[in-house]
C-alpha cells in the first residue's frame, strides 16, 4: 500500500504530465537553426515508467547528435503490444499564439500548447491506460515507445527498424485520428531534378545548351508519367483515389538574355499502398534521363529525404478488427504519413489511432479535446487487456 502511494506520488496525472511535457521544447527541423534535442522528453517520460516498473531502455539515434528513443517494456513474453509516438513538435511562430505555446492552457473545454495534439498528448494517455495493469499479471509485454524526429527524418524510427526493436507482435500509434483506426496511409516522396548546359548569349542558341528548355521537356515527362500512374493505381478508400505528383518548385537561369544553363525542379510524389519508392524513383528516371541524353545536359536526381513508404495493414487483421470493436469504428485510410512503415518493418501487425484531430496539428493554438481523454484511455486499457492480460 505504501508502495502504491509513492508511485502514486513520482507519477503525476494526466494534466500534470502533460503539462510537464509541454514545458520541455523539443523541435525537429531540417533547418539547424530550429532543431532540438529530445532528450529532456524522453528522460522524464523513462522516470514516470521506471516509477511504475517498466524496464526502460533509452537509446541514443546513431549518427544523430542529441536524439533519442526510449522503449518501456512492463512484463515478459514473445508478443506483447506496444504503444508508440514521437517526442518532437513541428517549429512553431509564438507570435500567431494566442497562449505560451509551452504552457499547458486549458479553456474552451480544450488544453492548448504545442505538441498536446501532435504528439506528445497521448504519451501521459498511454501511461494513465498502463498505470491500471502495474500490478495485474501480464501473460504478453506492453511496451510503450518514443521515438525521435518523425516531424523530420524519421530517424528515430528508422534506427529502430535497423536495430529490431521493439520485439512484438502489434503496434499502435497514437497519432491524433479522433480515436478512429487507420489501417492505411499515402507514402510520400520528396525529390530534386537538376539538369545542367551550358550559358551563352541568348541571340545565338547555338552558343550554348538551355537547362530550362530541357526541363520543359523533362516536366511534361512527369506529367505523362503521373497519368500513366493514375491510370494503374487507385485505391478508393482514400479521399484522393490517385497517386499524386506535385511540381513544387523550380529555379534557373539567371537573365532574360542569357542562355539557362542549370535549372533545379523540387517536386513531390504520394504513392498509394502497393507502389514501391525504388521502382517508382527507376520510372522517373527512365523518362528523364533520354531528355538529358538528347540536349546534352548533364543529369542529377536524388531524394530529398529518404521518404516514408505507403503503409497497408489488412482489414481482416486482429488488431484492425479489436480497434474497430473498442472505437465503434470502421478502420480507414488517411492522406498523412506516420511511423507506422517501419514498426511493420520490426514484423509487428500495426495501426495508427491516437486522440485529437490532424486538422490542428502544425497550426498555431494546437489543442486537444479534453472530451477524448476519458474515451482514449478506455479504448487502450481495451487493448492491453486484449493483447496483454488475455
Amino acid at each position: 500500500m505504501v508502495l502504491h502511494t509513492d508511485v502514486n506520488a513520482r507519477v503525476p496525472g494526466v494534466k500534470e504530465m502533460l503539462s510537464r511535457l509541454i514545458a520541455l521544447p523539443s523541435v525537429s527541423s531540417a533547418s539547424a537553426h530550429w532543431d532540438q534535442s529530445n532528450e529532456a522528453v524522453v528522460r522524464t517520460l523513462g522516470e514516470w515508467l521506471e516509477a511504475l516498473g517498466f524496464m526502460v531502455e533509452i537509446l541514443e539515434v546513431p549518427g544523430v547528435i542529441g536524439k533519442y528513443n526510449l522503449v518501456a517494456t512492463l512484463g515478459r513474453g514473445p508478443g506483447g503490444l506496444v504503444l508508440a509516438g514521437h517526442t518532437d513538435t513541428v517549429p512553431y511562430d509564438a507570435k500567431r499564439w494566442q497562449t505560451d505555446p509551452f504552457v499547458l492552457t486549458e479553456k474552451d473545454n480544450r488544453w492548448y500548447g504545442l505538441g498536446t495534439c501532435d504528439m506528445k498528448g497521448f504519451f501521459p494517455l498511454a501511461i494513465e491506460a498502463a498505470r491500471a495493469f502495474v500490478d495485474a499479471p501480464l501473460n504478453q509485454p506492453l511496451i510503450i515507445l518514443a521515438t525521435a524526429d518523425e516531424e523530420s527524418s524519421m530517424s528515430g524510427a528508422r534506427a529502430l527498424a535497423e536495430a529490431g526493436k521493439p520485439a512484438a507482435r502489434y503496434a499502435v500509434i497514437g497519432e491524433p485520428t479522433g480515436l478512429r483506426p487507420v489501417r492505411m496511409h499515402k507514402g510520400i516522396m520528396m525529390e530534386r531534378l537538376v539538369l545542367e548546359g551550358l550559358a551563352g548569349h541568348s541571340s545565338n542558341p547555338a552558343l550554348g545548351r538551355n537547362a530550362l528548355e530541357g526541363m520543359h521537356e523533362a516536366m511534361s515527362e512527369l506529367m505523362a508519367l503521373r497519368g500513366q500512374w493514375q491510370q494503374q493505381y487507385r485505391n478508393p478508400a482514400f479521399q484522393v483515389e490517385v497517386p499524386t505528383l506535385n511540381l513544387g518548385c523550380i529555379h534557373g537561369g539567371d537573365n532574360p538574355n542569357r542562355i539557362c544553363g542549370r535549372c533545379e525542379l523540387h517536386f513531390d510524389l504520394r504513392p498509394l499502398p502497393g507502389m514501391d519508392m525504388a521502382t517508382l524513383r527507376g520510372e522517373i528516371l527512365d523518362k528523364v534521363q533520354p531528355v538529358a541524353e538528347r540536349r546534352g545536359l548533364e543529369l542529377g536526381f536524388e531524394p530529398l529525404f529518404e521518404g516514408v513508404p505507403p503503409f497497408e495493414t489488412p482489414e481482416e487483421a486482429t488488431l484492425v478488427k479489436a480497434c474497430e470493436q473498442l472505437t465503434g469504428h470502421t478502420a480507414h485510410a488517411v492522406a498523412f504519413a506516420t511511423e507506422a512503415p517501419w514498426l511493420q518493418q520490426i514484423g509487428m501487425e500495426t495501426l495508427v489511432m491516437g486522440p485529437g484531430s490532424i486538422d490542428q496539428a502544425h497550426q498555431p493554438d494546437e489543442y486537444l479535446e479534453l472530451s477524448q481523454l476519458q474515451p482514449a484511455i478506455e479504448i487502450l486499457q481495451g487493448l492491453i487487456r486484449k493483447f496483454c492480460t488475455g
